[in-house]
């Protein structure tokens, strides 16, 4: 019997639509792209109307051979690549060396590997979407123009080697800008004031709110001292009791933006981990007794919809395990957001009671760190908000205000699933009525100042390009991956911190490309982008237009853009020649190589010391060292003798408590100091 033949991207996602399909399929895999523009040239032709030269990708000749073969065979066709842009393009690509017709209903789409999402799919295959595929060919040739155009001018005048791109650039803009805000900010002092009250010998506190003036702010310890003064000895009057309700309703189900911030902020995972375990949930699992099985949906989305089935049997799984309580209201919440990609659903599992306990040993510990993270928001988005009682307390004494809050968990609702949600503990207040004397018995001042912007994070750089419109679910990732690997962006710590060859390229790309470094330009593009995917907009006319500025801004480029030597010479001398050593920039900064070459090749990393004395050895001085992928950490200088590391910066001092090794570690609210002894637990602030 002649059998259908059904080609998907990748061997994993084979594998598990097998299982679902039996004998009268075969199922085989492109492994990505076959058909792509050539490497080594522009591949677009602008003089025919940017027509893409595309090839067959080097080394894919064998694979396509091979499902030309089965093609051939086969009953019929089917496309099951991903459901997105990039997924259409690799189908219309397959279509054409297959020599598929274009009206020929060929392509499958599912958002989920599952049995009954599969057997769907196959009983109502499609027409290949041009508008799709012209939106992604769109993309290419945009990122191809810039790419291959500006690179060059970059390697003539900085360096081989180096990139330039449509939305990296940006992105390392937006990283650079920061860096530039932080060193121009000037900070400013401001305190704070505290007293402690007591009521029947129950202790609580309250703020400084305002003074007699209506002064909400303490700029100076004169002003923190004339309040005390005024305040000495006198007993505070309640002059309001407000109690109240606060509702904190669940968050929205997971899109790709929003998975990548949480993974990076609850479970330290890079963006690039994030989607790669994503993708081997989505496209399946060998889950023991049951078989290979994709865990959930489409992981590259922007919607935050949820199928009615889905949503049923969420609300189901929920009565059974908590009662009707915990059932929200607002069951299908819609996203407002304007310029969603597609009619994709939200982040899901595929089958909600595959809890993550219930398939714990069949997963990784990332694996399993990930589906829980997934499992639980999903099951949370239906959940009843969560109901806190409150109480806001006035107190005054000579008309200078002070205010007291208090907040307690009256009904827990979809915290009671969501283990990863920041909650705060309960703060109670005793009972007191308006009209009543509270006596102080301890004030606090505090002075403190202003703190610049932090540094971006990789969750809060894709909340920011989220929000400013640059780039796509299936772009975040790779924009971060490529300008860590390009060098024009460091780790410190959670930190991204421009480096000086980044903000070096930044500054020439600023100076004559002015328009592809705007935010609102790139912004505006991906706009059109999206518009030619829904059928509204000429692929070639967006591009035509863009180069027709863009050629102008290439012509002056390469005309006035002078070379930077980003060479300098140092004191050192080489160990090999006698030779004076160069201070280069390599991917990972500045290091040391042999004016001779290529003569002689000697080269030496330049050891930055942090001014502490390494505490294994006692003898080296810990230096800043680079991972194999460019993360900063810390090692001994007399490695590989001493083999001590850490990826916190140490502290020249010791833990006051039990005399070990301290660090600084950043967080959202900024940097602390830390003892590495982990059942020590010290911790202080870092002094400004």
């Amino acid at each position: 019997m002649t059998k259908s033949l059904v080609i998907v991207e990748s061997p994993a996602k084979a594998k598990t639509i097998k299982k679902f399909l039996g004998r009268n399929y075969i199922v085989k895999a492109s492994i990505g792209h076959i058909i792509d523009l050539p490497k080594s040239k522009l591949g677009v032709d602008i003089q025919k109307d940017f027509e893409p030269d595309y090839i067959t990708i080097r080394g894919k000749g064998p694979v396509l051979k091979e499902i030309r073969q089965e093609a051939k065979k086969a009953k019929k066709v089917l496309l099951a690549t991903d459901p997105d842009r990039e997924g259409e393009a690799i189908s219309w690509h397959l279509a054409n060396a297959l020599s598929i017709d274009e009206v020929t209903p060929c392509r499958i789409e599912f958002n989920e590997i599952t049995k009954t999402a599969i057997k769907a799919a196959i009983k109502k295959p499609r027409k290949i979407n041009k508008a799709l595929v012209d939106a992604q060919q769109a993309r290419r040739v945009l990122d191809r123009l810039v790419g291959y155009k500006i690179s060059p001018l970059l390697w003539r005048n900085i360096r081989k080697g180096l990139s330039a791109g449509r939305v990296q650039s940006v992105a390392t803009k937006i990283i650079k800008d920061r860096e530039e805000e932080i060193k121009s900010f000037i900070p400013e002092e401001y305190w704070s004031l505290k007293l402690d009250l007591e009521k029947d010998g129950d202790t609580f506190e309250a703020k400084f709110f305002s003074d007699d003036k209506g002064n909400k702010e303490l700029k100076n310890s004169k002003v923190v001292e004339d309040i005390l003064e005024v305040i000495k000895g006198k007993p505070l009057l309640v002059t309001s009791v407000k109690e109240g309700e606060k509702r904190r309703n669940p968050y929205l189900p997971f899109i790709t933006s929003t998975l990548q911030q949480e993974a990076s902020n609850k479970l330290g995972y890079s963006t690039k981990k994030t989607m790669s375990i994503a993708q081997q949930l989505y496209e399946g699992i060998d889950i023991e007794k049951e078989g290979t099985a994709g865990l959930i949906t489409y992981m590259r989305t922007d919607s935050t919809r949820i199928s009615k089935e889905a949503i049923n049997s969420t609300i189901n799984y929920i009565n059974e395990a908590f009662g009707k309580d915990y059932v929200g209201k607002s069951i299908n919440r819609k996203t407002e957001k304007k310029d969603i990609q597609d009619a994709h659903e939200a982040i899901r599992p595929t089958d909600i009671q595959r809890t993550p306990d219930k398939i714990k040993t069949s997963l990784t510990k990332d694996q399993y760190n990930l589906y829980k993270l997934i499992w639980e928001r999903s099951v949370a988005s239906q959940m009843s908000p969560a109901i806190f009682k409150t109480v806001a307390i006035e107190l005054e004494v000579e008309s200078i205000v002070f205010k007291a809050s208090g907040s307690r968990l009256k009904f827990d609702g979809f915290l009671k699933v969501y283990s990863f949600a920041t909650t705060s503990e309960d703060v109670n207040l005793p009972i007191v009525n308006e009209g009543e004397e509270i006596k102080v018995i301890n004030e606090e001042a505090k002075q403190h100042f202003t703190q610049p912007p932090a540094r971006y994070t990789e969750a809060s750089l894709v909340k920011t390009m989220e929000e400013l419109g640059i780039g796509r679910p299936s772009t975040y990732s790779p924009t971060i991956t490529t300008i860590l690997y390009r060098g024009y962006v460091e780790k410190e710590g959670r930190y991204l911190k421009p480096t000086e060859l980044g903000i070096i390229v930044t500054d020439i790309l600023e100076n004559y490309f002015s328009d592809i470094l705007e935010v609102h330009f790139t912004a505006e593009l991906e706009k059109s982008l999206d518009k030619i995917e829904e059928g509204n907009e000429n692929w070639k006319i967006l591009i035509k237009e863009f180069y027709q500025s863009f050629e102008k801004m290439l012509e002056v480029a390469e005309k006035d853009m002078e070379e930077i030597d980003l060479v300098e010479e140092s004191d050192e001398m080489c160990k090999e020649c006698g030779k004076t050593m160069l201070i280069k920039h390599g991917r990972y900064g500045k290091f040391l190589a042999c004016s001779g070459y290529p003569d002689c090749k000697y080269t030496e990393a330049i050891v930055n010391k942090v001014g502490v004395k390494c505490p294994n050895c006692k003898d080296g001085d810990v230096i800043e060292r680079r991972s194999k992928k460019g993360r900063l950490f810390y090692g001994c200088s007399s490695f590989p003798k001493c083999r001590f590391v850490s990826w916190n910066k140490p502290v020249d001092k010791k833990c006051p408590r039990c005399n070990q090794l301290m660090v600084y570690k950043s967080n959202k609210k900024g940097e602390k100091i830390e003892c590495t002894n982990k059942e020590c637990g010290y911790q202080e602030k870092k002094e400004n």
